[in-house]
């Protein structure tokens, strides 16, 4: 990250994390599921491609693609039935991302808030951060495409989650994974990290305006000379 970043970063007020790919590895996870389950109504799709098409949008666009593309009949139990599989299949190995402990350690430490904002629903989403132990450290701070009208690329969850903080988007940092997340940030004015710890190429984050990291230590070692909380209101 260049001073330029690093300046972006001194003067955010709140840390918004996506939450899958970038706070619990369920990026392979998910698109595995949906592939098969796409692939059993009729419309054969690889894990990549699930990943190519979806990756950051939320589930009801995911349902009503499928639902238009499938030669079988596709309900509303699809999607019921695909958040089951899912929720099963990562009980079974749940994961952290690598350095997220250490990361909201150190905002902790320096008192610097930060929220999830998922294209997930409310249930995925406290699923997965129970599962990893990271509940208790969100609590109160959760917000899903199921709150708004408009899910990612649209800025409308990003706006939510700061409103809902008490902080400007200009004072927001976003982290995100995937191209539609990072679309959303900018048009929401603020601030974006792209992170390729998971299975997202660079190439496909190459514009978030601050920059890509591919490990959350990566961000610890440019906050310790940015981030920043301090006495400022919002």
């Amino acid at each position: 990250m260049n001073t330029h970043a690093q300046i972006a970063l001194r003067n955010a007020r709140l840390v918004i994390f996506d939450c899958d790919g970038v706070l619990v590895d369920t990026e392979r996870i998910g698109p595995e599921v949906v592939a098969a389950m796409a692939t059993e109504a009729g419309w054969p799709l690889s894990p990549a491609e699930v990943r190519s098409r979806f990756l950051g949008r939320p589930e009801s666009y995911l349902y009503e693609q499928i639902r238009s593309h499938a030669t079988a009949p596709v309900g509303p139990e699809w999607l019921t039935e695909y958040r089951t599989r899912f929720r099963d299949a990562f009980a079974a190995r749940p994961r952290t991302m690598p350095g997220v402990g250490e990361l909201l350690d150190h905002l902790d430490a320096r008192g610097l808030p930060y929220c999830v904002a998922s294209s997930g629903s409310h249930e995925r989403i406290a699923h997965s951060l129970s599962v990893t132990a990271l509940q208790d450290r969100f609590a109160g701070r959760v917000y899903s495409a199921d709150d708004v009208s408009l899910g990612k690329p649209a800025p409308d969850l990003f706006l939510h989650a700061a409103r809902a903080m008490g902080y400007p988007p200009e004072r927001c940092l976003v982290i995100e994974d995937s191209p539609a997340g990072v679309d959303a940030a900018l048009a929401a004015a603020m601030r974006v990290i792209g992170y390729t710890g998971g299975p997202t190429e660079a190439d496909a984050l190459a514009h978030a305006d601050l920059g890509v990291i591919s490990s959350m230590t990566q961000l610890v070692a440019v906050s310790s000379h940015g981030l920043d909380a301090g006495n400022e209101t919002p």
